[in-house]
């Protein structure tokens, strides 16, 4: 693939917003130029707008098979939900009886603008009615039992023609002879955005009283949408004032929206000769993408059944991978892809997946590929080949065993840090011993671990735990069976046959790592077998503390587990800093707030607790007593993730230093003793999807080594350092934590990359 190619992208999030098509934008520009008139004006050039307007409506009523219902143009999806659920809800509201409980129900894998504008509505028109959703299989199949069982107290019920994050489509004909054998009269709306060009609808053959729809689904522009209204069904406006739309939507029609829409109905009235695919095509699309990313990635999940999807969303997880770090592989490779739902771009995992009973890992780790119906054959053949290549690009990370073409793999010497949700792992490597030692590997992590050890060609000297871990199962045993088969070692892998070392003046079990020790300290008190793990040089120097759970960012262990001991974490927490000090890092098993790492005096400037503890301020009563009350706010479990620390007062987020692309670069103009660290992953920063102008980065130091980086250089805290990454977000944490330890002139680019092309 030559780099003119390279650097093109392919767009495969279509589920989220479609491309305007080349044909429809025109109509847009000519509809701004020359049909610039008022459809409510009386004279030819409003006449002429309406029209339009007017076409566009028949054209619609024809595609979608409306009958005598009507065609109502709106903003957009989301009014045309708000217009269906205000008007069942008002009418219903006038036949509800006092002495009846009602309910409303909806999808459970529905588009959030669904069970939040019943939520709105329910309570604004009084009617407190009790919301439920609706249950689905592990197809993502609607209940149709639970359907029967509630729908004689329904008001409304909402599902959905065909869902965004899966392409899971329903049986509309099957569930409309549920729903009304067991309730004729209560409203049903079908969320119908999804639907459009990828699956057949003939509506006035059904009893759907509502189904909203979106132009920017299907390559018209935002901001133009329509909603289908059964005949007879009631219907009151959302919007009123000048009694446009027949007096049933008010506000100027968007006549540039409308010609789009024309435009796009015309296509899919008579595709012959239009950029739309046939059905048989976009099938074979799928399956060509669905072979190409199994190749690439032979442990991949997908997590829905072709059977009953469109052929235009592809679900799936990678073992292994979280979802955030598939999308930057594959933004990196100029390939667009999503995690879900756009509109729930902050959300770490799919709650349509969750809804569908499949396993957490695949929820987390869920990517969504999706294209139109508009997709061709050469762009298919560009994603296959991109995908191959942001595939072995993982292999430069030593993310997989493949023969990669780009450059060596990266080498691994210092700590490595992995991530599976809030659980860290922890990983340092001497490359000239090829030695390593593995902390507190996460179960959901082993098969990484065990592809970076044999891609750096490293032997683990070590594979232990801080602790028995309470909220997950070790991946530490399966980890020794691979490698340490032959060695003697207690119930968290420290190894029988081990040395000794002194530090200050106390003598502790150590073993040896290149010209470096590992020394273990016990530190009871989250846990009876708490330990920490302190390595150091030959001159005594601690480089990391890995204290497991017994001091995190922000907060201490907690101690209300059977094995736990406040008294004894009192002591520990003493006897662990007489052994560091303030300034040693303290890496910690669980990071819930990504800050990374931490110190001691980093911690006893926000946790007056632990400050109290090492200043001896606080008799250990008194922790004890504090302690408890702290343990007993810690909820059990957040999700499936039981929380290990009790924490003293919100991780606060540090201000930082911002630059956009045209500061940074007026900077980098003159003379300047700012350096550009770029913080992607070595797979990312190989692909060369780099910074256009900006070519000062002297660094690469993706976040799985950030902890080394800081300890590296920790003399250079007024060194100024400019982050740079993706989209902004992982450079501005990132500097956030450098920040919080001392590195007052750190800084990030804003926007990242993806503003400064």
């Amino acid at each position: 693939m030559n780099q003119a190619n390279i650097q093109s992208q392919i767009y495969l999030d279509a589920n989220a917003t479609t491309p305007v098509l080349p044909q429809a934008a025109n109509a847009v520009v000519a509809a701004m130029q020359e049909l610039f008139g008022n459809p409510s004006s009386s004279h030819i050039t409003g006449l002429k707008a309406k029209h339009l307007m007017e076409q566009t409506r028949q054209k619609g009523q024809q595609l979608l098979g409306s009958g005598e219902g009507k065609l109502i143009f709106t903003s957009g999806a989301t009014e045309g939900i708000q217009t269906a659920i205000l008007s069942a809800l008002v009418a219903a509201k006038q036949t509800m009886q006092t002495d009846k409980n009602y309910c409303l129900l909806y999808g459970a894998t529905e588009h959030k603008a669904v069970p939040n504008s019943l939520a709105h509505w329910n309570s604004l028109l009084q009617i407190n009615a009790d919301i439920k959703a609706i249950p689905v299989d592990s197809r993502g199949n609607l209940d149709h039992d639970f359907i029967a069982q509630h729908a004689p107290s329904a008001l409304m019920i909402c599902t959905m023609a065909v869902n965004n994050e899966t392409g899971v489509y329903q049986d509309l004909e099957a569930l409309d002879n549920c729903i009304r054998q067991h309730n004729p009269n209560t409203f049903w709306m079908v969320d119908c955005v999804q639907a459009l060009g990828k699956r057949p609808l003939n509506l006035a053959d059904t009893s759907i009283d509502y189904a909203p729809f979106s132009g920017h689904k299907l390559y018209a522009p935002k901001g133009i949408g329509f909603v289908y209204i059964r005949d007879k069904a009631p219907f009151t406006p959302f919007i009123a004032g000048g009694g446009q739309e027949g007096g049933l939507r008010s506000g100027t029609e968007n006549l540039p929206g409308l010609a789009a829409l024309d435009v796009i109905f015309d296509m899919l009235l008579h595709p012959e000769g239009s950029p739309f695919a046939s059905l048989e095509k976009l099938n074979d699309f799928r399956q060509q993408l669905a072979t190409s990313l199994a190749q690439a990635f032979p442990s991949i999940v997908f997590n829905h059944d072709f059977n009953n999807s469109v052929a235009t969303t592809l679900n799936f997880a990678i073992p292994g991978f979280s979802s955030k770090e598939i999308m930057d592989l594959f933004d990196a490779a100029h390939i667009r892809v999503s995690s879900g739902s756009a509109c729930s771009s902050k959300v770490t995992r799919s709650f349509v997946l969750d809804a569908m009973g499949l396993p957490a890992w695949q929820s987390e780790s869920a990517i969504r590929l999706s294209f139109g119906p508009a997709m061709t054959q050469d762009e298919v053949d560009q994603a296959c080949e991109r995908i191959q290549i942001a595939a072995n690009a993982l292999g430069h990370s030593c993310l997989r065993q493949s023969q990669t073409t780009i450059n060596d793999k990266a080498p691994l010497e210092g700590l490595v840090e992995l991530r599976s949700g809030a659980n860290c792992c922890w990983i340092y490597a001497d490359q000239n011993s090829q030695q390593a030692v593995v902390i507190d590997a996460v179960p959901e992590l082993v098969d990484r671990i065990d592809t970076l050890l044999q891609c750096q060609q490293l032997k683990p000297v070590a594979i232990v735990d801080t602790h028995g871990h309470a909220d997950h199962e070790s991946g530490r045993s399966k980890l020794a069976k691979l490698y340490l088969q032959h060695q003697d070692s207690d119930h968290l892998g420290w190894p029988t046959d081990h040395g000794k070392a002194v530090l200050n003046n106390s003598e502790l079990d150590a073993i040896s790592l290149g010209s470096l020790q590992l020394i273990k300290v016990a530190t009871p008190g989250h846990t009876a077998d708490s330990v920490t793990y302190l390595l150091i040089n030959a001159q005594q120097h601690i480089h990391f503390a890995f204290c497991g759970d017994t001091v995190l960012m922000g907060s201490l262990g907690r101690t209300n587990f059977a094995s736990s001991s406040a008294e004894l974490m009192y002591h520990s927490l003493q006897h662990l800093h007489g052994l560091i000090g303030d300034d040693t890092l303290l890496c910690a098993s669980h990071d819930y707030h990504n800050e990374f790492t931490t110190s001691f005096k980093a911690e006893i400037q926000r946790n007056s607790l632990l400050m109290s503890v090492l200043t001896h301020s606080i008799s250990c009563d008194d922790f004890v007593a504090r302690k408890q009350q702290l343990d007993a706010h810690l909820a059990d479990e957040v999700g499936e993730t039981i929380m290990c620390g009790a924490y003293t007062q919100d991780c606060q987020k540090l201000a930082i230093t911002e630059y956009t692309s045209q500061s940074l670069r007026q900077v980098l103009s003159q003379p300047h003793d700012l350096k550009i660290v770029d913080i992607r992953e070595p797979h990312e920063y190989a692909l060369q999807h780099e910074l256009a102008d900006i070519d000062s980065c002297e660094l690469n130091i993706p976040l799985t080594r950030l902890v080394q980086f800081i300890e590296q250089n920790n003399d250079k805290k007024q060194q100024q350092w400019v982050l740079v990454c993706r989209s902004g977000s992982r450079s501005l944490i990132a500097a956030q934590a450098m920040h919080r330890l001392g590195f007052d002139q750190v800084a990030h680019l804003k926007g990242g990359y993806a503003l400064s092309a």
